[in-house]
């Protein structure tokens, strides 16, 4: 007798991670029931603020439903202001189409734990006309997402007919990436087995993908890379976001041996790897204190014409850093610079730590009035170790000079002190 597909689903999502690579002997059905949508706009880029915000937010309380808290505090009564300041700015249709405002918002909110706040104002954009337009819900089911607040993305989901929103593969695979991002893996086969037949919707590349995200997070390998096999019986493709999210997942978990077979696919089915395919690569050679291994496999980058990023020169200055090479660390410094790349504050906060350990305070101050030209805040416990060394050395000019840039640059909320004469 064979398994039901509802049993099926149930087991991979419930699976303790494996143990190593082996053969997908795994399935799952995702089969279309129908022709429904196709191509879709990509994704929306993570914000700058907080790459990995999702995964450290705080979960929701099982209902948000409650008043705001009543709390005089004055971090409470800024978060009060800005919902008050973010509801009359949507009054404005351009204000509407800026994702990034609507990002950041709700991610400061969920960070202070404030879900009531995140559901008042997306229940706020429902009295405008946009919400018809399925783009615009589903943005509003991805901030749900980025929240942590899955049930509250379902329920806008399934309002959507009633909103007069058309519901299409796009907002299914918003809901997929809600609950992926909001760790709720124990629904995902809910999902696939009830909603695609119910709503005639064909889940496709990005509905897959999602899928192989979840099972990499999970820990389950085996099940995440069994994901193309099922993709190829559905005829389609996988592509290179598919494969990049596997090649991430194995290296931060230091499955080398399951990358390499992940390349070699790639080259089987002439999906040309870009700097993100290298990127998790270099960082786990690095992590793996292979330094030279990642210097040859950066030159491959440039003999196969993929351009290094600011993420690929950190991962080489990272390496020289924690080596304490002083003058490697300095090269690719420059070589960053060359590259068209700003370094950021991972970058300088890298260097200037080493220069301070070598006694290089010269160099050091440098960094720090780069840092602060770019706009680049670095920690203040970071800046006192090169004015404490300036000062050690008696190079009391240069110490002044530290302390007056931070004071004429307001955008650094910190002062940085000279230490009293005894």
């Amino acid at each position: 007798m064979s398994v039901p597909v509802s049993r099926r689903l149930h087991c991979l999502f419930t699976a303790k991670p494996t143990a190593s690579f082996t053969k997908p002997s795994t399935t799952f059905n995702l089969s279309p029931p129908s022709s429904a949508s196709n191509l879709l706009p990509k994704p929306p880029k993570p914000t700058t603020t907080s790459p990995s915000a999702s995964d450290s937010l705080p979960k929701p309380p099982k209902s948000t439903t409650t008043s705001p808290s009543s709390s005089d505090s004055s971090e409470d009564k800024k978060l009060k202001t800005l919902v008050k300041k973010f509801k009359k700015a949507s009054e404005s249709a351009q204000f509407r189409r800026r994702n990034r405002d609507y990002g950041i918002t709700v991610l400061r909110l969920a960070a202070a734990r404030k879900f009531s706040y995140i559901e008042d104002i997306i229940e706020h954009q429902k009295k405008y006309d946009i919400i018809t337009k399925e783009g615009f819900t589903v943005r509003l089911i991805g901030l749900y997402g980025r929240a942590g607040m899955f049930d509250h993305a379902h329920k806008l989901f399934d309002e959507m007919p009633q909103l007069k929103c058309e519901r299409t593969v796009l907002s299914f695979n918003a809901l997929l990436s809600a609950c992926v991002n909001s760790k709720k893996f124990d629904k995902i086969g809910e999902l696939l087995k009830d909603l695609p037949a119910k709503l005639s919707i064909s889940p496709d590349v990005v509905s897959h993908n999602t899928v192989i995200k979840a099972f990499c997070e999970m820990g389950s390998f085996d099940s995440a890379f069994a994901v193309i096999d099922e993709m190829e019986k559905n005829g389609l493709k996988p592509d290179l976001v598919t494969f990049n999210t596997l090649l991430n997942a194995f290296y931060k978990n230091d499955r080398f041996s399951d990358a390499e077979k992940v390349w070699a696919l790639m080259e089987d089915k002439n999906v040309v790897p870009n700097v993100r395919s290298y990127n998790p690569k270099l960082r786990a050679l690095v992590a793996d204190n292979r330094i030279s291994e990642a210097v040859e496999l950066f030159e491959e980058m440039g003999s196969k014409e993929v351009k290094p990023d600011l993420f690929s020169f950190n991962a080489l200055i990272k390496g020289f850093c924690d080596d304490g090479n002083m003058e490697e660390a300095k090269k690719w410094y420059k070589e960053l610079s060359k590259n068209d790349c700003n370094p950021n504050r991972v970058t300088f906060t890298m260097l200037v730590q080493l220069a301070c350990e070598k006694g290089d305070f010269d160099f050091a101050l440098e960094l720090c009035k780069e840092a602060i030209s770019q706009r680049c805040l670095v920690d203040r416990e970071v800046k006192q170790l090169v004015l404490d060394g300036l000062v050690k050395e008696l190079k009391m000019e240069e110490a002044k000079e530290l302390v007056e840039l931070g004071k004429s640059n307001s955008y650094f909320d910190y002062k940085l002190e000279l230490p009293s004469d005894k």
